[in-house]
């Protein structure tokens, strides 16, 4: 019944949900926002990437292959799971899906993004990136792997976390500084972590498991990340986001041109970016 209902409105309503903002009703997206911001958040969290497997930002989904299923799951939620069923009106439901395609550029202040090739440079010289991060195999793994940010972050993103990296940290991505009881200190980033262990890794980009009653100290630090904000010329940060925004997930039909991709990515403990 509540498939036959989707459907019968989605014809109603053509193209009200598109991939981009163009041709949607603002309206349309701040009311979506606003729905999104009362029911989605505690659990998918501002960005849509707080739940394990799923990124609503960038149209990750485990049970959603378009927009009526995804309609079917906010209406019906999900049995066994902590997605609720929702007795949302046809337009908060529209609205809701309207924003989720587009959420992650909703509202974007306009950012200069400069020549891609010349933000590689600087990612992989001026920037030191690759001391923390890996991009396609190459770099390190103490930050996240930053192969598909330009997937998951707009530009105004981006540039928020180059200058106050430590703000914009997301909670997946923190780091911990952890203290044994023979004394030994073990600093990293933060892989997962349940009641009784977390999993880093560490300053030697190893994989650590910590079990949390051998610790006398747990300290959880939101960024390690060092602030760009004026280590980088203005033209130099365009450049970087520019090469940034460019990196994304190979095309299924194929690995993008010049990406070098292949199996064994990503190492260990991928996430997103900070």
């Amino acid at each position: 019944m509540v498939i036959f209902r989707i459907a019968a409105f989605l014809v109603f309503v053509g193209l009200a949900a598109t991939s981009s903002a163009q041709g949607v009703d603002p309206a349309r997206l701040d009311l979506g926002a606003k729905v999104y911001g009362s029911l989605c958040t505690t659990c998918h969290g501002p960005s849509g990437d707080l739940v394990a497997g799923v990124n609503l930002s960038t149209g990750q989904f485990k049970r959603a292959a378009n927009d009526l299923d995804v309609m079917n799951v906010i209406l019906k939620g999900v049995p066994g799971t902590a997605m609720p069923a929702n007795n949302l009106g046809n337009a908060d439901l529209l609205a809701v899906v309207a924003y989720i395609k587009v959420m992650k550029d909703y509202g974007a202040r306009k950012v200069a993004v400069g020549d891609a090739a010349k933000g590689r440079a600087v990612f992989e010289n001026a920037g030191g990136c690759l001391s923390c991060h890996r991009v396609n195999h190459v770099g390190s793994y103490l930050g996240p792997d930053l192969s598909d940010i330009g997937a998951a972050r707009s530009a105004a993103m981006l540039e928020d976390t180059l200058m106050d990296p430590v703000s914009n940290a997301r909670p997946g991505n923190r780091s911990i500084r952890a203290v044994t009881k023979t004394g030994a200190v073990v600093t990293g980033r933060r892989l997962n972590e349940d009641t009784w262990s977390v999993q880093i890794v560490d300053s030697n980009q190893k994989l650590v498991s910590l079990w949390k009653p051998d610790l006398k100290e747990y300290t959880v630090i939101k960024s390690t990340m060092p602030s760009y904000n004026g280590k980088l010329t203005a033209d130099q940060r365009a450049d970087l986001i520019a090469y940034l925004l460019a990196l994304r997930p190979a095309p299924a039909s194929g690995p993008a041109p010049g990406a070098g991709r292949g199996a064994g990515r990503g190492g260990p403990g991928r996430g997103a970016a900070q």
